[in-house]
């Protein structure tokens, strides 16, 4: 970790973030907990999966490292989002997939030049507007929280997501996780 904010330990983590403003970040829980467990032509595991890869193309390892272990617990292979990394037009996802993350690439690292053949390429794999929306509102997010994490020194993954437990896996199963940690972590409705 990086010293860039003297008030938070020395191990910190996302939850030592929420700890030191819960002000400012209340909200931000539940709007994640809405959209990465709420209703959406997206599977939990999809909207997990373009988590971890919007926050490896960002190198945050926090969020990527969590967000591995969080499309793990929906079914995603570790390897397949290693693969995701090493180059997305051969990696062993969905086809009809593949669209979009090419479009939240392009989002992360190149937003204005996203044009409507991007668009045009999500809907001709069979999407919907509101699943293109939802992914770039994950997207957004993450982006956001990489942001958070890095420009608070927070970059650094302790957990190996190849050897989380059954118990946590199962825990961020739970339709409320998001919610939940950050009540965890001292934010309130």
């Amino acid at each position: 970790m990086k010293r860039l904010f003297p008030s938070l330990p020395v191990d910190a983590t996302l939850g030592s973030v929420y700890r030191a403003f819960p002000a400012k970040l209340s909200p931000l829980s539940e709007y994640q907990n809405q959209l990465m467990r709420g209703k959406s032509e997206l599977a939990i595991a999809e909207r997990e999966l373009i988590a971890a890869y919007v926050s490896g193309l960002n190198a945050c390892a926090f969020c990527h490292g969590a967000h591995k272990i969080h499309a793990r617990a929906f079914g995603i292979d570790i390897s397949t989002m290693e693969a995701m990394m090493d180059d997305l037009s051969s990696a062993p996802i969905d086809p009809k997939l593949k669209p979009i993350m090419a479009y939240v690439t392009k989002l992360t690292h190149t937003p204005t030049r996203i044009i409507e053949a991007d668009a045009e390429a999500v809907y001709q794999a069979g999407w919907s507007e509101a699943a293109l929306f939802d992914a770039v509102q994950v997207c957004g997010l993450f982006n956001m929280m990489n942001r958070i994490l890095e420009g608070t020194g927070i970059n650094e993954y302790h957990l190996d997501p190849d050897t989380a437990d059954p118990k946590m896996l199962e825990e961020l199963r739970s339709e409320t996780c998001y919610s939940d940690f950050g009540k965890a972590n001292g934010l309130t409705d």
